[in-house]
């Protein structure tokens, strides 16, 4: 019989303490391994309202410069980030701002702190028409940034 009640007893022992640690340690590393994955791919995710504004500021300017006439009489040089004088296309050739957005007379848009802008108009041509302009804005905020492309053509030609 003792020798029955041995086999009993030992049927009935389940898990030893050494086989619990060690399951406890693999499942920590498992989910510690998963939170670093989500730390990551959260903090490399753009923020979508600072995404929505950069494409906001990036259309308004795009379209303010294909606005302008492709080539105007020459003008007199703003003042500060102001293109209220800008009067062609070509004139927008290197406007850059540095942390801050502003309107098209020079005052700076508060809310719009830390963006900056840069636009740069070169001749090209677009599917053979010769009279092209390219237009390229970058819009930065942080490490984030947006850069649309537009075109501008002389209908003139």
């Amino acid at each position: 019989m003792k020798h029955r009640s041995a086999m009993t007893r030992r049927s009935q022992a389940g898990f030893t303490l050494i086989e619990m640690i060690v399951a406890i340690v693999i499942l920590g590393v498992g989910l510690a391994g998963v939170a670093v994955t989500f730390s990551v791919a959260i903090g490399r995710s753009a923020d979508p309202v600072i995404n929505q504004q950069l494409l906001a500021i990036a259309e308004e300017m795009i379209e303010e410069v294909q606005l302008k006439p492709y080539v105007a009489a020459a003008n007199s040089a703003p003042a500060g980030c102001a293109r209220d004088t800008y009067n062609d296309v070509a004139d927008y050739n290197g406007y850059t701002t540095s942390g801050q957005i502003c309107t098209v007379d020079g005052v700076a848009v508060t809310a719009l702190a830390g963006y900056s802008v840069s636009v740069a108009v070169a001749t090209a041509t677009l599917s053979g028409v010769a009279t092209a302009k390219r237009i390229t804005v970058t819009v930065t905020r942080g490490s984030q940034s947006l850069t649309l492309v537009g075109w501008r053509t002389d209908f003139a030609s």
